[in-house]
């Protein structure tokens, strides 16, 4: 039958399945032994990759380990148990390692390829929530993840022994993580549409706008072409630049307030006596997320790009970031 709870009810049920499982997971600190470290070798150890497998919520489980292991620099992939025994059984070679994730340990799905695993010579860790099980004993190495309890008001559903199995996995992928050297550019490499990805792989050069697309005029030209050339490029600048490209300064819509302000006469004056001379650059091959930086520490949205003899190479502005995904 349905029951009704109070708020104050459902507060407390959350309250103890959060204490539960918090349990669980501390619980694996005191069984952290001689067996993990033996974990990580063997996977340091093969020249293949790391196959996990698992049915029903621990292959849910197991499917987020790989993921894990695979970002942080671990090759791994989940093969599902069933689809195993009808031809995904060539995807595990014997220099690979077999992770089966099964808390009873007797999974019939998982056992069914076990003998042909071992016979192409692949190593098997196992993780389980009972040592005396068919997969634990027949493990080259195995994992103890069992609990006291689960979650489940019934101790039925699989809750605190899920997140106590994938609290381990994220054990052994940080622990990998460290004795490999993994580094935050090495994660972006495997995250390249993240925002860390993002932030650390993308350059000026790939933000830039180049060519025809970059504002400039010479420094005799009126004002009043300046502003043509302004208008038309979309950036809010235009640089002012010599006949061989050098930069001699920058002209934006601010300088154009103050100027407007002043009462300049725009048919008038020139853009060498009105522009910015002492004007921020950066160089193409220079992070995106750099100049972020460079452009808030400085308060300016616009920035030039010139090479290593200050010719002008791009121009790129605030809003070019924000569309790259950097801000």
């Amino acid at each position: 039958m349905p029951q009704n709870l109070t708020s104050d009810e459902l507060l407390a049920l959350a309250a103890e399945v959060l204490e539960i499982e918090s349990r669980a997971v501390e619980s694996l600190r005191a069984r952290l032994d001689e067996n993990f470290v033996a974990a990580c070798q063997l996977f340091l150890d093969t020249p293949g990759r790391i196959v996990v497998t698992g049915m029903g919520k621990s292959g849910h489980i197991g499917s987020k380990i790989a993921a894990t292991l695979a970002s942080t620099g671990t090759p791994a992939f989940f093969m599902h148990p069933g689809e195993a025994s009808h031809g995904d059984l060539g995807m595990i070679t014997g220099q690979d390692v077999l992770l089966t994730v099964s808390y009873s340990g007797e999974t019939e799905e998982v056992l069914t390829i076990l003998p042909l695993v071992k016979r192409m010579g692949a190593k098997l860790l196992s993780l389980t929530g009972n040592p005396k099980s068919t997969l634990a004993t027949a493990a080259d190495v195995h994992l103890d993840v069992s609990v006291s309890e689960e979650a489940c008001p019934l101790n039925l559903a699989p809750t605190a022994s899920t997140t106590a199995t994938l609290a381990m996995g994220d054990a052994l992928a940080v622990a990998l993580l460290k004795i490999r050297g993994f580094t935050a550019e090495d994660f972006a490499m495997s995250h390249p549409s993240g925002s860390l990805g993002k932030r650390l792989l993308l350059r000026v050069a790939d933000v830039m706008h180049t060519d025809d697309a970059v504002p400039q005029v010479a420094p005799d030209v009126r004002l009043k072409d300046g502003l043509i050339e302004m208008t038309q490029k979309g950036l809010g600048m235009t640089a002012i630049v010599d006949a061989q490209n050098h930069i001699l300064g920058i002209f934006t819509d601010g300088d154009l307030r103050r100027a407007l302000d002043a009462g300049v006469d725009v048919h008038e004056t020139a853009m060498s006596e009105i522009m910015h001379k002492e004007c921020k650059t950066t160089l193409s091959d220079m992070l995106a997320a750099e100049v972020v930086h460079l452009m808030e520490e400085n308060k300016i949205t616009s920035l030039l790009v010139a090479d290593e003899e200050n010719r002008l190479v791009g121009a790129l502005n605030i809003h070019d970031l924000f569309r790259a995904g950097i801000m």
